[in-house]
């Protein structure tokens, strides 16, 4: 496929998603219906709708219209390509770019900045300064981290042996067992690293936040909100003399857990709810409540524009609820992780805060922010003890 063609595939993916079609279910329909398309032409369109998605507002202000093809008109005047070039008319390609299709001047920062209007004020209160900053890394890629699994390799062996087959990282900051790839991401699923379990794809920030808990030995640690499993096998990973254990109130969420824990090495038992209660008390027990992910937003961008007031106060409940319900499962000198992916106070010291208030006997004596602006997801955890 062409350049050209490729935008002219883009706005019609971007069309489909504006009606209303979840991102992953309009890219690939496309796929299926576009036989022709390549894999490098499947990359790039979908970097394209992605792309777009993160920078909707301020793409359409540049493009003249809230749809596919001014969000890609946007795209292309954003930087600074030659529209003339793309939008040529010719077969395949998008129709020329008429006069009637200029962009305009932002009309607020929230615009400029690709936020929702209504949450503008909420992350400008939370971020104070870095608001603008994490506004702006929100609008671009998200870099690809991963996590070594320190039970099967230290980190030079784990990078080289992705060096091996063709992908370069380095340490990331964050933590100790992150690497930040630097070439050949789109690699990593076919990496003898990755089949052998030596490493996982996860944010360096998540894994900050397993780093920043201080397991000892026969410690039984629960991960109450297990997902997919990523916290789960860090915890297995990061301490291998404490027993996990995982449970999510949606079980089929963690339905690849078993072959990931196989593939890692690991140990975890699986529990269902009524488990849970027959298990406990633990030693840690982990809610990393379900969230707006504003922190994860650049993977994410369509969270973006789904969220509402309302939908952010249904989350906020949820988040409570959580949290009162899973309290009791901490054993008397335990410690109760709550940690999310967002960056607004409502979901994160909002929630601690409340919680605190209504029960005396809790303390919090860790609390920490990850931020969007400095290369990893927004992430925030605090740890509570009892009396």
């Amino acid at each position: 496929m062409t350049p050209a063609a490729r935008v002219q595939a883009s706005i019609e993916i971007l069309d489909d998603i504006l009606s209303g079609a979840p991102v992953e279910k309009a890219l690939t329909g496309w796929a299926r219906r576009s036989r022709f398309a390549g894999s490098k032409d499947r990359a790039a369109i979908r970097d394209h709708v992605f792309d777009a998605l993160r920078c909707r507002r301020s793409f359409a202000a540049y493009g003249g219209s809230e749809t596919g093809r001014g969000l890609m008109i946007g795209a292309v005047r954003s930087a600074e390509g030659n529209l003339a070039d793309v939008f040529t008319g010719a077969r395949y390609a998008p129709a020329q770019v008429t006069e009637a299709e200029k962009g305009r001047a932002f009309q607020t920062d929230a615009e400029r900045l690709d936020i929702p209007e209504w949450l503008w004020p909420s992350f400008q209160a939370a971020l104070k300064d870095e608001a603008e900053p994490a506004a702006n890394s929100l609008q671009s890629r998200a870099p690809v981290h991963l996590r070594v699994n320190l039970a099967k390799a230290d980190l030079p062996q784990a990078m080289q042996s992705l060096s091996d087959d063709g992908i370069q990282t380095h340490p990331h900051p964050a933590c100790d067992t992150a690497l930040e790839v630097t070439e050949g991401a789109r690699r990593i699923s076919h990496s003898q690293a990755y089949a052998n379990g030596i490493v996982e794809l996860q944010d360096a920030a998540s894994q900050a936040v397993i780093a920043a808990l201080e397991l000892r030995p026969a410690m039984r640690v629960l991960d109450y909100c297990a997902g997919g499993g990523g916290k789960t096998l860090a915890l297995a990973a990061r301490a291998q003399d404490v027993q996990v254990f995982a449970h999510d109130a949606n079980p089929d969420r963690m339905r690849d857990l078993p072959a990931r824990t196989k593939r890692a090495g690991a140990e975890v038992t699986i529990l269902t709810t009524d488990q849970v209660a027959d298990q406990a008390p633990f030693d840690v027990v982990l809610i990393d409540v379900p969230c707006s992910g504003s922190g994860s937003w650049r993977r994410a961008p369509a969270g973006k524009w789904a969220l509402t007031p309302d939908g952010l106060d249904t989350l906020t409940q949820t988040q409570a609820s959580i949290m009162r319900n899973a309290a009791p499962l901490v054993a008397e000198k335990g410690v109760f992780v709550y940690a999310t992916c967002s960056m607004l106070t409502a979901e994160n010291d909002g929630i601690v805060d409340d919680f605190l208030s209504r029960h005396p006997s809790w303390h919090c004596g860790f609390r920490k922010t990850w931020l969007v602006s400095e290369g990893t997801d927004g992430f925030y955890s605090a740890h509570l003890t009892r009396d």
